[in-house]
């Protein structure tokens, strides 16, 4: 009974071991490695904007998502926000890397008590090992322009649609949604309080979903029936991004239109300016052209 009973367990483990083995070597096709965000064609082109003549102190305090909407599901109660709660951080990151770096100095604000308290611990720790004649931390940079503003539209189900048809039991359908994302975004004074510029841009969000069936009688009473479809959804997360970057652009535009900050480069900075009222014009003109600047 003993040698049987050792037996089973032997080959027991010896299949869990080559399970292992194979589980191991073998690629999961679903599985993917970390990437970068792709680059939205409006971000390669904020990225490239000519240098200011100095540089700008910002600060953002929070950015947030101001619609209060849940994800939609026609199903049950979704409690899921539709869109990111970090906005802040997707501001931030934009305005870190508008004209290569060149035309904003960022402070951070968003998080500011963990900053405050890092300085106060090293602080401490110096004056403990120092004294009185511990040097002194430099001061926090204070920002000149306050961005403030937030996701201010989520509409969902703006436009809805579909086409499909069927022959002899072979057919297929595909239906369509689009929503549209709305951000607000306006630099302040610190010093007045005046709003110096103000700009809202909107994204729109693309699904798509394509379905195609086909059936036949393999026999008088049995049906053979074959199911085939896909869902497409644009991240919505890469939507606020992009209308992010264009609100940044479109804001960096609107304060050289007002005199309050100007390109090194004037003529690069003309020609930016051309390109972007001939990107208005065409879609004052087209309502269904983009709003994505062109390089």
């Amino acid at each position: 009974m003993s040698r049987h009973f050792w037996s089973i367990a032997a080959v027991a483990m010896l299949s869990l071991s080559l399970a292992g083995c194979m589980s191991g070597s073998a690629k999961d096709p679903m599985a993917k490695p970390a990437t970068l965000v792709p680059d939205t064609k409006t971000g390669l082109v904020l990225e490239n904007l000519p240098p200011p003549r100095r540089k700008l102190d910002v600060s953002v305090y929070n950015f947030p998502d101001l619609t209060g909407q849940n994800k939609p599901n026609d199903n049950f109660a979704e409690f899921s926000r539709a869109l990111t709660q970090g906005a802040s951080a997707v501001l931030i990151d934009v305005l870190t890397k508008a004209g290569g770096g060149a035309w904003f100095n960022v402070v951070e604000r968003n998080d500011l008590q963990p900053l405050l308290q890092e300085r106060q611990i090293i602080q401490n720790t110096r004056t403990a090992a120092e004294g009185d004649k511990a040097p002194m931390l430099p001061p926090l940079r204070f920002a000149g322009v306050l961005l403030e503003g937030g996701i201010i539209g989520y509409d969902s189900d703006e436009t809805t649609g579909g086409i499909g048809a069927n022959y002899l039991g072979i057919g297929a359908d595909t239906q369509y949604r689009q929503d549209i994302i709305t951000v607000a975004l306006r630099a302040v004074s610190v010093q007045t309080g005046r709003v110096l510029a103000s700009v809202t841009t909107t994204k729109t969000i693309y699904s798509v979903q394509v379905h195609s069936a086909a059936f036949q009688f393999a026999a008088v009473d049995q049906l053979l029936q074959a199911e085939l479809g896909f869902t497409k959804n644009s991240p919505a997360t890469l939507g606020v991004r992009e209308g992010v970057q264009l609100a940044v652009y479109a804001l960096i535009f609107e304060g050289v239109k007002n005199h309050l900050w100007e390109f090194r480069d004037r003529g690069a900075g003309e020609a930016f300016m051309r390109e972007l009222d001939k990107q208005r014009q065409a879609a004052f003109i087209h309502p269904s052209a983009t709003d994505t600047p062109k390089s």
